[in-house]
């Protein structure tokens, strides 16, 4: 017959029950589960022969030998009995049964529990270049923890010529040549991804200087006005103008906002990292639309001319453009002015090109200055001939006509 054991009523068994819960609810008394990478504090209980015994808790004492005694910031051997540590557990229990332990990787795993810390936050990682490849940067962040910066996440200005990111044949062993300069380079970097398990951490430039741009660009916006001039650098080329970042504002010059002159080819004038002084000419939506001009800082050359010129004037040009309907004549610096087809030669000219070509020396005739159309009116056969040529409202109804082809 199986005796069920009652629980006393006895004041003193009461008691005794009480202190036995009291006991075994204290975590204190309990032997404590450790696994592979928990970080604990312990009491340096013995050493020998370069052997440091640790109590880590009740009924609980691990032993650290060899390299994993080994730490940057750590003496192993200045430690004496009754010293607090932080160790590592490197395997709960070995083939004999002992808890083994580390003061090496403690180091280093906070060094990860550092870098965790500062993905969550976003903070800036110090980083310094120690190897390269085709893929970008290899990084040493701490002691024994390296990390990768892709090519993709560098600073354009690091890799590419001008900032500029190119494609081609060559491009890869040059950039190849750039990335090998940067070893032994500290960089400021951002954490795109950390992986302790797969020891994979993959670090970002960009995060950094493009923060770095926002937070300009919004003190920049603040203070900035319609009219003011900022210093800037080029930051890109297209065919409709130049894009200028400027104090990180970054906003366009548009073709007709370059120069008062003509401008055929934007690449024979400017290239990516040239610095460059710009009007703020526009802000719209917040400064998220920035227009800029560099002419505005310039003479406009018509104000000049007014002066400088009067109808009648010989004066020297170059034939610029040669057009079905005539041909445009530099006489100065900005200042271009159209031959009419009629006013190329007395004779019957079916095509301008029989008369001048592009890059030619020439003396014209000035016929008319318009100082509001911007419009000035030329003639070749007049330079050197008394021949009559057509009168002023014809000659301001073909320039006109002529104008406006050429906007078409």
């Amino acid at each position: 017959m199986v005796k069920t054991i009652k629980k006393s009523t006895d004041v003193k068994d009461t008691n005794l029950y009480s202190e036995l819960d009291q006991f075994l609810a204290d975590s204190s008394h309990k032997i404590k589960q450790l696994s592979r990478g928990d970080i604990v504090e312990g009491e340096v209980v013995d050493i020998n022969n370069g052997v440091v015994i640790v109590d880590v808790g009740f009924k609980s004492e691990g032993v650290v030998a060899g390299k994993e005694l080994k730490s940057d910031t750590l003496d192993w051997t200045t430690l004496k009995k009754g010293d607090a540590i932080l160790v590592y557990v490197v395997k709960p229990e070995d083939e004999k049964g002992q808890l083994v332990l580390s003061i090496r990787r403690t180091q280093q795993a906070s060094a990860w529990l550092a870098l965790e810390n500062a993905r969550k936050n976003n903070d800036v990682v110090e980083a310094t270049v120690v190897e390269s490849n085709n893929g970008g940067l290899i990084v040493e962040i701490g002691k024994g923890i390296r990390g990768f910066i892709p090519t993709s996440q560098l600073d354009a200005t690091r890799v590419y010529a001008n900032g500029v990111r190119q494609v081609g044949k060559d491009i890869s062993s040059r950039v190849q040549k750039r990335l090998n300069s940067l070893i032994g380079e500290s960089i400021k970097t951002r954490i795109i991804e950390l992986d302790r398990e797969k020891n994979r951490i993959i670090l970002s430039e960009k995060m950094v200087t493009q923060a770095r741009d926002l937070e300009k660009r919004a003190q920049t916006l603040k203070k900035v006005k319609e009219g003011d001039v900022l210093e800037g650098t080029v930051s890109g080329i297209t065919p409709f103008g130049i894009f200028v970042n400027a104090q990180g504002l970054e906003g366009l010059v548009h073709l007709s906002e370059l120069s008062w002159d003509k401008v055929e080819d934007i690449g024979a004038i400017y290239t990516v990292g040239d610095k460059v002084n710009v009007m703020v000419i526009g802000l719209t939506d917040g400064g998220k639309r920035v227009a800029y001009s560099v002419k505005r800082l310039q003479q406009d050359p018509w104000a000049q001319a007014i002066s400088q010129f009067k109808v009648g004037d010989i004066v020297d040009g170059e034939v610029q453009k040669v057009v079905p309907y005539g041909a445009f004549v530099r006489i100065g610096e900005g200042l271009n002015g159209l031959i009419h087809i009629s006013e190329l030669s007395d004779k019957l000219v079916k095509n301008p090109e029989d008369i001048v070509k592009t890059g030619q020396k020439v003396k014209v005739k000035i016929l008319s200055i318009s100082s509001t159309e911007r419009h000035l009116g030329l003639s070749l056969k007049a330079a050197d001939s008394k021949a009559p040529k057509l009168n002023e409202e014809e000659l301001s109804e073909a320039i006109d006509k002529a104008i406006d082809a050429e906007i078409e």
